[in-house]
C-alpha cells in the first residue's frame, strides 16, 4: 500500500500550497502482471502529460512506480511488478499540503508524488516540475519570512521587479510628502525664533533630539513591519513596543542630563533637551506602530510609506514637544 499524507484537521501557521491542480491525470499505468513489452507497445505512439513514471495498479489502487527508463530497458518478458524501485510511493490526497509531500520526496530521491481521493483510488501523479516549483515557491517565501519581507510573496516580488516609472510612482509621493514636512518643519522653528535668540543653546539640540526620536521609531517600524509580513497580531506588539519605547526615551533622557548639565553648566536647557527626548522617543513608538498598520489595513504596502511617513509626521513632532516643554519650562 501506498503511504498516504491526509490533508490536515487543521491548516498549519503559513500554509504551503495544496494539490490543487498541480497534478496530472493522464499518466502511464499498468498490471503489476503486465509484461514490459507488452506494455512498451502501449505506450507507443500514445501522448501523455506525464512519463516519468508508470503507476502499477491492483485494480484501482496504486502498488509501485515503475521508472520509465527501467522500463526500456528490461527484458521483454519482465512483469511490471518486478520493476517497481519503491512499494510505498509517496501519495498524498486531495487537499493535502503539497509542501510536505514534495520535500518528502526530495529526501526520498523520488521523482513523482502519486495523487488518491478518500477511498485510496488512484487518480494521478504530481510531475517533476511542479514538485520542483512547490520547493521553490517555499524556499523563497521562507527566505522572506526570515528578512521580514513577506508581506506577501507577490507584493514583495513585484517591488523588486517592477520598471522604474513604477518605482517612481510608488515612492516619489511619499517623498514630496517629506519635503512638505520639511517646509513645515522650518516653518515652525521659525515661529519660536525670539526664543532661539534668548537661548541659542537651545538650536544646538534640536538636531538630537529629532534624530533620537526618528532612530526609536525606525527600530520600531521594522519590527511592526517584520511582523505584519509574517502575520502577528497588533495586539501582541502594541503593549512591549510602548513599554519599550517608554524606557528607551527614559534611559536616553536619564543619560543625556548629567551629560549637559556637565559640559554646558544650564540645567534649564538640559532638563528641556532630556524632557522633550522622553516625549518624543516615547511618540515615536506610537507613530512608527501606526502608520504601518494603517497603510497596511488600507491596502498599501508599508514598506515604501511608512519610513518617510513617520519621519515626516515624527519631525514635526519632536519639533513641537521640544519646543513646548522649553516654553513651559521657561527656557
Amino acid at each position: 500500500m501506498a503511504s498516504v499524507l491526509s490533508p490536515p484537521t487543521s491548516p498549519p501557521t503559513g500554509p504551503g500550497p495544496d494539490v490543487g491542480n498541480r497534478w496530472v491525470r493522464e499518466v502511464p499505468r499498468a498490471a503489476a502482471a503486465d509484461q514490459a513489452h507488452k506494455v512498451l507497445a502501449e505506450l507507443e505512439g500514445k501522448l501523455f502529460e506525464s512519463a516519468v513514471d508508470v503507476a502499477v495498479c491492483e485494480g484501482e489502487r496504486l502498488v509501485g512506480l515503475v521508472p520509465i527508463e527501467r522500463l526500456l530497458a528490461a527484458e521483454p518478458a519482465t512483469q511490471l511488478g518486478e520493476l517497481i524501485v519503491d512499494r510505498l510511493p509517496i501519495s498524498i490526497a486531495e487537499g493535502a499540503d503539497l509542501e510536505t509531500a514534495a520535500a518528502q520526496a526530495a529526501r526520498r530521491g523520488a521523482r513523482t508524488v502519486a495523487v488518491v481521493n478518500g477511498s485510496g483510488t488512484f487518480l494521478g501523479l504530481v510531475p517533476p516540475e511542479e514538485l520542483l516549483a512547490t520547493l521553490n515557491d517555499e524556499h523563497e517565501e521562507d527566505l522572506l519570512r526570515l528578512s521580514g519581507s513577506l508581506a506577501g510573496v507577490t507584493r514583495a516580488r513585484s517591488a523588486a521587479e517592477e520598471r522604474v516609472p513604477s518605482r517612481l510612482w510608488h515612492r516619489v509621493p511619499w517623498l514630496l510628502l517629506g519635503l512638505g514636512g520639511a517646509m513645515a518643519s522650518a516653518g515652525i522653528v521659525a515661529s519660536f525664533e525670539e526664543q532661539l535668540q534668548t537661548q541659542l543653546l537651545l538650536a544646538f539640540f534640536l538636531p538630537a533630539v529629532v534624530y533620537m526620536a526618528d532612530a526609536v521609531g525606525t527600530q520600531t517600524e521594522a519590527i511592526v513591519i517584520r511582523g505584519i509580513s509574517v502575520g502577528v497580531p497588533a495586539r501582541h506588539v502594541v503593549g512591549r513596543e510602548l513599554t519599550t519605547g517608554l524606557i528607551m526615551g527614559a534611559l536616553v533622557a536619564a543619560t543625556f542630563f548629567p551629560f549637559a548639565q556637565l559640559i554646558w553648566g544650564d540645567t534649564d536647557v538640559a532638563a528641556t533637551v532630556a524632557l522633550a527626548l522622553l516625549a518624543s522617543c516615547s511618540t515615536a513608538t506610537i507613530v512608527a506602530m501606526a502608520l504601518p498598520y494603517g497603510l497596511n489595513k488600507a491596502g498599501r504596502d508599508p514598506a515604501f510609506g511608512s519610513g518617510p511617513l513617520a519621519t515626516v509626521v515624527q519631525d514635526l513632532l519632536s519639533i513641537v514637544i521640544y519646543f513646548a516643554v522649553g516654553t513651559a519650562l521657561g527656557t
